[in-house]
């Protein structure tokens, strides 16, 4: 491992090079259009990691958008890891909110800007580049299987069958996974949990058609009102859920633990001048880190309806619309909240309007231990490359396949992050800095190293 700082550092361009080839494809899986991207994302990968010295790679059918797969079979008694990342990204909207080209990325400021950058093209690419060094060095002492996957970005709907239907080519000792982030450029930090999910498309539907506002206002209910009125309702004064049932099941965290979570870094003032507020807002009773980490939380992703072109159009509108999700936190079950959801917002429904509840996708919450071979791994592995060990940390975001893994496969998932808060994923103008890609290569191989299985 003496020359793998030079040969990262050789290597530097044609790194840089083979991922911007790679996030140039708009593989955005939310989008219809894009489907003929998906397939040429997973070839990509196949050609990456065939590249990289994978005794086979290959490209495989699932009910919606292709997997990857690849593996490097060292010797049969060797421990075996399986690489999960995704191909997919999150569309682009509001495009002009970008400054360069979500699809043609550039890298100023030591950053690469695109869609797909950080989440998951760069951080996943990583992991092709460290399977590269090893096998040039013949340094590889574990089996290394790969899933790329083509729907994380809509929540993996396919994926569980096709574990379920490859269970025995998924064989693996542990799971190892870079879509999540670390606290701060030299404060490395590994994710030990992940909050769950529910998403929801609602339709309130009032009059059989768009009305006059002059004629109709005030004797018609108007769905965008009644909408607001609903959505108002399902947060108190302290921002609690008021969905019967929604905390039923869940296991407070002892004050013991949140004592160790307070020890993480955080400023407050950095926090909110990143994002331009000047107040937070939040359960009541938690701070911050608590809120996205171990608490659930409500949001309106989108919300439409009526018309929204230039100008005045004076107009009643016959429907209204919203996307939905909750974020959920360990032992809630994302099916059992989307009933309670569905159930609760059909029953606040005035009998002015109509209301329809359709479910997206959702995903349970997943918990890492700490004592387990790979986390130590990892943990030696981000001291080696940052100087110092990394914090556990519970994220706010989701993965809903990787509780699936758990159930499906029996793995356990280590999840080793290298973006920042400050890379924008999901939003206009994403980012990567150059030195964390490049550190994550550096890390991802030194886990390898401590990695006995």
């Amino acid at each position: 491992m003496e020359n793998l700082k030079t040969y990262i550092a050789d290597n530097q361009q044609r790194f840089l090079d083979e991922l911007l080839e790679l996030i140039r494809i708009p593989s955005i899986s939310s989008e219809s259009q894009h489907k003929p991207d998906m397939y040429k994302a997973a070839e990509q990968w196949k050609k990456i990691l065939l590249g990289g010295g994978a005794d086979k790679a290959e490209v495989m059918e699932t009910q919606g958008n292709p997997v990857t797969y690849g593996e490097k079979i060292v010797h049969p008694s060797f421990p075996t890891v399986l690489v999960y990342g995704h191909m997919d990204v999150m569309p682009v909207d509001p495009r002009n909110l970008w400054d360069t080209d979500p699809f043609e990325p550039v890298i100023k400021d030591g950053k690469i800007y695109a869609r797909g950058a950080d989440d998951d093209k760069g951080q996943a690419f990583m992991h092709a580049k460290a399977f590269e060094y090893l096998m040039k060095h013949d340094l590889l002492k574990c089996n290394v299987k790969f899933l790329i996957e083509g729907e994380e970005e809509i929540g993996s709907p396919n994926l569980p069958a096709f574990c379920e239907a490859h269970k025995e080519l998924l064989k693996a000792d542990i799971i190892l996974v870079s879509d999540t982030s670390i606290i701060a450029r030299d404060i490395p930090s590994v994710t030990t949990g992940l909050r769950g999910l529910a998403y929801w498309e609602v339709e309130v539907t009032g009059p059989n058609r768009d009305l006059h506002s002059g004629l109709f206002g005030g004797a018609v209910a108007n769905p965008i009102n009644v909408l607001a009125k609903m959505i108002a309702q399902m947060t108190d004064d302290h921002n609690h859920i008021t969905i019967p049932g929604f905390y039923d099941d869940v296991i407070e965290v002892s004050r013991e633990e949140r004592t160790l979570m307070a020890k993480a870094p955080y400023d407050e003032e950095a926090y909110k001048r990143a994002i331009d507020v000047t107040e937070l807002s939040g359960e009541a009773g938690y701070t911050t880190n608590e809120r996205t980490g171990i608490r659930p939380s409500f949001d309106v992703c989108g919300i439409w309806g009526g018309y929204t072109g230039e100008g005045a159009k004076t107009v009643l509108p016959s429907k209204a619309y919203a996307k939905i999700s909750t974020r959920l936190v360990p032992n809630q079950d994302h099916q059992k909240i989307a009933e309670l959801f569905k159930a609760h917002f059909e029953k606040i429904a005035p009998a002015s309007v109509k209301v329809k509840v359709t479910s997206l996708h959702g995903g349970q919450g997943y918990v890492c231990p700490i004592d387990i071979p790979a986390y130590k791994a990892a943990e030696k592995a981000y001291e080696k490359v940052y100087g110092k060990l990394p914090v556990p940390v519970r994220s706010g975001g989701s993965i809903p396949i990787i509780s699936s893994f758990e159930d499906i496969l029996g793995l356990k998932s280590v999840l080793m992050g290298f973006g920042l808060e400050s890379d924008a994923i999901h939003s206009p103008n994403e980012n990567f800095p150059v030195e964390q890609f490049l550190r994550g290569i550096e890390a991802i191989c030194w886990f390898y190293y401590h990695y006995k299985g």
